[in-house]
């Protein structure tokens, strides 16, 4: 089967009318970017790790009133509960106070999102497809999604990871590149260093290694790299900070403007934010940050000097999540950017 053939099998399988799909980025994906990428015939995404019952669905209306088209709602598999060293926290805490407001007390958690709650609530909004990062989900909730007809893509790190996700019943893998912005899907947090494939290396062997469709991500910025992606074994590619500098994504204007300049190498790995690997733009606190606490506990220290940083517009603070393509983001709409991709690789495949 040729690129181009097994691409359309995948638009006709899952309602696309090109094998476009916008990566459901945590913080980064209102319902009006969803909606766009939607309309010009890809799939929108929407992330809800930080959203409860109540914001997915509210979430879920918006971009319905906006758009009749296909998106992927994404959760992520929570982690074990992390372990607790009192010393270190609060060596951590006081040298997070010298970034930004003080940090806020640890407590004894809840510190995520009530995670069987938010499955409940994918299940209520019922949308054609949902997603799952940093693990596979439960079999029980992954037997709820078959019986209503919701399709599942699991984003997988390795060709292990992907040979238990269509075990588990995936319907499609996310074969995620270290090239990716933001946070990386390995199953495991202390592996996600030892398991920084390159997306041309992962995917060819993740597409050799499963029978389902396998949807390639990281580092695609423009038509070249999804013709690339398509040739070796990808149904679909999956864009994140391609998306970024769109009017839709509605991120902060210092977070833009440096997405248009960073070179590849300054878009590093780091656990700084969450203490979950991620790939952002280095900066100042990037640079200098105290040794981090696992996720998420991590997460809940930074918050104050996030917010206080996204406020005041100071990218010295700011967490930008970004991939190694950064500086080939345009700020153009969201529609164009999916008609141009794909315009770019059918003719490049052809």
């Amino acid at each position: 089967m040729s690129p181009r053939q097994r691409a359309a099998g995948f638009c006709a399988r899952f309602g696309l009318r090109v094998p476009v799909l916008q990566a459901p980025m945590a913080g980064a994906s209102p319902p009006g970017l969803a909606a766009a990428v939607a309309n010009a015939g890809g799939l929108g995404g929407y992330g809800a790790l930080l959203h409860d019952a109540a914001g997915i669905a509210a979430w879920s209306a918006a971009f319905r009133a906006a758009s009749n088209g296909a998106v992927q709602i994404n959760l992520w598999v929570p982690d074990p509960d992390p372990l607790r060293d009192p010393a270190r926290e609060a060596a951590t805490l006081a040298a997070l106070a010298a970034w930004g407001p003080a940090p806020p007390p640890l407590g004894e958690g809840p510190w995520i999102q009530d995670f069987d709650a938010q499955c409940e609530a994918l299940l209520a909004a019922a949308p054609p497809v949902v997603s799952s990062i940093m693990g596979l989900f439960p079999a029980p909730f992954v037997a709820r999604l078959k019986a209503r007809g919701i399709a599942w893509f699991a984003c997988a790190t390795t060709p292990a990871e992907a040979r238990a996700a269509e075990a588990a019943g995936a319907d499609a893998v996310v074969a995620q590149g270290a090239e990716a912005g933001g946070h990386r899907g390995a199953f495991e947090a202390v592996r996600a260093e030892a398991q920084s494939l390159g997306l041309f290396v992962l995917l060819p062997q993740v597409a050799d290694a499963v029978r389902v469709p396998v949807i390639a991500t990281g580092g695609i910025m423009d038509g070249r790299g999804a013709a690339a992606a398509l040739a070796l074994g990808a149904s679909a590619v999956q864009l994140g900070t391609a998306f970024l500098r769109c009017p839709e994504a509605a991120i902060s204007q210092a977070w833009a403007e440096r997405l248009g300049r960073a070179t590849p190498e300054e878009l590093v790995l780091t656990r700084a934010f969450s203490g979950r690997l991620g790939r952002g733009i280095a900066n100042d606190y990037v640079r200098g940050a105290p040794e981090p606490l696992p996720y998420p506990l991590q997460r809940v220290a930074t918050g104050p000097m996030r917010e206080e940083a996204a406020k005041a517009g100071d990218p010295e603070r700011m967490q930008m999540w970004a991939g190694q393509g950064a500086a080939l983001a345009r700020p153009e709409p969201a529609a164009e950017v999916v008609r141009r991709v794909w315009s770019e690789a059918e003719a490049i495949l052809a």
